[in-house]
């Protein structure tokens, strides 16, 4: 038997008893339960680095306006399916103060967190044309979004970004643009797992082949402002949050108040849709709706059989954060730089020790310190390597269910890592390394 951090039987028995035919290739939320169980079983207090899910309180300034919104009756009352009117005002200023990007409040829509934006959005943008049928994402990325797909029976392709960086995307974008079946793109920046940062450059070959072929952008800002290579937290004065949407009018944002603003609890995101979307007309949605006004069917066609909109509460809460941020009160930026300073040690405990970071360079630059990163560890694939670490008690994901062709690698989320953890990281990461010697 093993002799490692975690009792090797212990884990082997709830290996077993987990059923899944691959740990390796587990899904988020298997891999959370099977260490829950283990944690239980050993006693032993696992490294979690596999949920993307916040590591600090949630934005008092939310809690606050979502309790008087409570008292002052709110959850006796449906809200408007398109939101609040102070919400959609203040995601409308936050998306032109943080951005620089005009939009209409009237596009500017709350949802029940981004996974019930991008669900909405996959449905409506397989419907505009009858004779494109296809999603393109831009890997690696979030696995649900390709969940949602399969459940929607929805046709999907990818391709990984990581050969084909600044000028070189454009070519590979074309030549799936130029076929006739890709409706939509989706990718996430800063990107979930990766942690990689489009250049202005590449937003700028996106936007002009999305106004070329008139295919929409999904643009997931989940973790809005988080590359803390620069300060994107002053409200007017830049630089802003690089975006997609100053280089074309065909464009879906997805912000999350789950990261940034640490409310993932209330599930609650914001979809922004552009004034050119939002207001044009697709005779090919008559199909399945009764009108083809591309915002009034999202809203009234879409959000609301699957929600009737979302919690009311919620949306007050949201609303004083937005105000509090875009009125320079509250730096909500500052609150997560944290997850900056423990990726940053955390990458040099485990490039100490033998790891190395597979995705590492925006372009020509290193990648930033933030909220993912991703490791490998020589003659060993990602599959492989998230079983053997469970051993040492540390968990992951592995880049395999990512869309990732670096079938090395492991996404690590730095979110849960507290700082005292980290002697007993570097000790298990010693103890990983001597027990599997680089050859």
């Amino acid at each position: 038997m093993k002799d490692t951090p975690i009792n090797a039987g212990i884990v082997s028995q709830k290996f077993t008893e987990s059923g899944l035919p691959s740990i390796g290739r587990a899904s988020i939320r298997e891999i959370k339960k099977l260490v829950d169980q283990i944690e239980k079983a050993s006693g032993e207090r696992f490294i979690r680095m596999e949920m993307g899910i916040p590591g600090l309180p949630p934005a008092h300034i939310g809690v606050e306006g979502q309790i008087e919104a409570l008292k002052k009756g709110v959850a006796a009352i449906y809200p408007d399916i398109h939101g609040i009117p102070s919400l959609k005002t203040e995601i409308s200023r936050f998306v032109k103060l943080f951005m620089d990007v005009e939009v209409s409040p009237d596009g500017c829509l709350p949802t029940v967190g981004s996974m019930q934006g991008g669900f909405a959005a996959f449905l409506m943008l397989s419907r505009i044309h009858k004779d494109r049928d296809t999603t393109l994402f831009i890997d690696p990325g979030f696995p649900v979004h390709k969940q949602q797909h399969k459940v929607l029976n929805l046709k999907f392709e990818t391709f990984d970004v990581y050969n084909y960086r600044g000028e070189k995307l454009r070519e590979k974008l074309e030549s799936y643009f130029a076929k006739g079946n890709i409706h939509s793109v989706l990718y996430s920046n800063p990107n979930n797992p990766s942690w990689i940062c489009f250049t202005e450059k590449e937003l700028k070959i996106i936007g002009e082949l999305a106004n070329k072929y008139d295919i929409v952008i999904m643009e997931d800002l989940a973790y809005f402002g988080m590359d803390f290579r620069q300060d994107y937290s002053k409200p007017g004065q830049p630089p802003f949050q690089p975006t997609v949407a100053r280089y074309t009018g065909n464009y879906i944002l997805f912000i999350s108040s789950s990261k940034a603003f640490s409310y993932a609890g209330e599930r609650i995101g914001m979809m922004v849709i552009s004034d050119k979307l939002f207001n044009a007309r697709f005779p090919d949605l008559k199909r399945y709706y009764q009108g083809d006004l591309f915002g009034n069917v999202m809203i009234f066609g879409t959000i609301y059989p699957l929600s009737s909109g979302t919690s009311h509460s919620a949306q007050f809460g949201l609303a004083a954060i937005l105000k509090a941020a875009n009125e320079g009160q509250f730096v909500f930026l500052d609150e997560v730089k944290i997850y900056a300073q423990k990726a940053k040690i955390m990458k040099q405990l485990f490039t100490d020790n033998g790891f190395q970071i597979v995705y590492d360079k925006d372009e020509d630059k290193p990648i930033a310190d933030g909220f993912y990163f991703t490791y490998s560890y020589p003659g060993y694939t990602g599959v492989e390597l998230l079983e053997e670490m469970i051993y040492y008690g540390i968990s992951a994901i592995s880049l395999d269910i990512t869309g990732s062709e670096r079938l090395e690698g492991i996404r690590a989320c730095t979110s849960l890592i507290q700082l005292d953890q980290m002697p007993l990281l570097e000790a298990r990461l010693k103890k990983f390394h001597a027990d599997h010697p680089v050859k």
